[in-house]
């Protein structure tokens, strides 16, 4: 089970030197909880990581969720929207442009709702999860951070 992020109350300013998102794991798919999405993009501007941000708040269904993801995340426009092309486009079109420094990866406002129920909510959080293991064996973080609506 993923380790809890908790904020210390010791958390590192900006230019203080020390790092920011200390303590969490670098290849995680967590709970936004106590971090707002500004702090999160911030801390990928300090690590030099890409940040990745999709409010999903109007999303209806799987389709919509896709759709909004490809469009905020710029994927191309050959994405077959579909689960398994989003994990394409997570990590092997991603990997195969050349060397990354990290990721930061918000998903605000998931929908929670009849039309994306819990096993569809499950189903894309898992493919964020196996994203997060792939970067791993590659030593590269990728930190996904998830809210529901």
């Amino acid at each position: 089970m993923d380790t809890p992020l908790r904020r210390s109350t010791d958390a590192p300013s900006q230019g203080t030197g020390e790092t920011p998102l200390k303590g969490i794991r670098p290849n995680i798919v967590q709970s936004i909880r106590a971090f707002r999405v500004p702090e999160l993009q911030d801390a990928a501007t300090q690590l030099n990581q890409h940040f990745l941000y999709a409010n999903l708040g109007n999303a209806q269904n799987k389709q919509d969720i896709l759709d909004m993801i490809a469009a905020q995340y710029t994927f191309p426009a050959h994405f077959g929207k579909n689960f398994d092309a989003l994990y394409d486009c997570m990590t092997d079109l991603v990997h195969k442009s050349g060397p990354q420094p990290g990721f930061i990866v918000v998903l605000e406002q998931i929908p929670a709702h009849a039309k994306f129920d819990k096993e569809a909510r499950e189903q894309l959080l898992d493919i964020f999860r196996d994203a997060a293991d792939y970067w791993a064996d590659r030593k590269i973080p990728f930190r996904c951070f998830y809210s529901f609506l």
